[in-house]
């Protein structure tokens, strides 16, 4: 079993002349190395979060690590007038949105028996109906250009079980059919969607919303003995932003190297 990281990746210009739209990229995990990989592939970024203060320093982040500051806006996706406010001010900022990540979502460890509406209603809230609104948001502007890119962040917990993430579990799943019945009908429009599922992505946020005997056991499972490094699940969203998927649409990729 192998625990070794593999070398970072130098850019391809893969994106060139792209825009991209990504939720939830403050912080340490799959959003902002989504933005700094998209980034170095050469897309124009523009980063949202709810976080102002993790906001803020990603921007700084970003910045010092490819040499552009982005644009961006703070955005709740459970508000669907923030919502509308972040796709109009990225069109201003970009010139049109090329590509939209929905990498927002929430978690928790809960078990069904004790589970409140408020906890399930919370983790549905901003997983799978922010994932809808963004979508819906952003539409009607790639119908009108006649092309454009989502990529939905989704889980391998769509498609297997996990003890005490029954809401998560849920959201996800919620997230992938979204993902294939949104990327019919859209397609005539020139609009691809999919989404990733990653098993584990490891970072320091992680162990807020797993414990970390959870976390010990999950890279245990892992075939290479650890969780993926976020931006390893960034190339593969990189990827699908790229004409290399350009016939894929309505697919859910396992970002996953599990045994179970």
């Amino acid at each position: 079993m192998s625990r070794t990281i593999p070398d970072y990746p130098r850019g391809h210009e893969l994106l060139a002349g792209r825009s991209v739209l990504i939720t939830a990229a403050a912080g340490t995990g799959i959003g902002f190395a989504t933005a700094r990989r998209c980034a170095e592939e050469g897309a124009r970024v523009m980063l949202s979060d709810i976080h102002e203060r993790r906001l803020g320093e990603a921007v700084d982040q970003l910045e010092k690590q490819t040499g552009v500051r982005p644009p961006s806006r703070l955005c709740n996706v459970t508000d669907e007038a923030q919502v509308r406010a972040l796709i109009d001010a990225a069109v201003d900022e970009l010139g049109g949105i090329d590509v939209l990540v929905n990498n927002a979502g929430l978690g928790g460890t809960v078990p069904i028996a004790e589970m409140k509406d408020e906890e399930w209603d919370a983790v549905i809230g901003v997983t799978l109906t922010g994932t809808f609104r963004m979508t819906r948001a952003v539409l009607p502007h790639m119908r009108e250009r006649g092309s454009g890119v989502i990529v939905n962040n989704a889980s391998v917990l769509g498609w297997r079980a996990q003890v005490g993430q029954a809401h998560y579990a849920a959201a996800k799943a919620g997230v992938m059919a979204l993902t294939r019945c949104t990327a019919l009908e859209v397609a005539d429009f020139g609009v691809r969607v999919n989404a990733v599922s990653p098993s584990l992505a490891t970072h320091e946020h992680l162990s807020k919303a797993i414990p970390q005997e959870v976390l010990d056991e999950l890279e245990a499972r892992e075939a290479f003995g650890r969780g993926a490094e976020p931006w390893e699940v960034a190339n593969v969203i990189v990827f699908l932003a790229s004409d290399y998927a350009s016939y894929m649409t309505g697919e859910c990729v396992s970002v996953s190297s599990q045994r179970a």
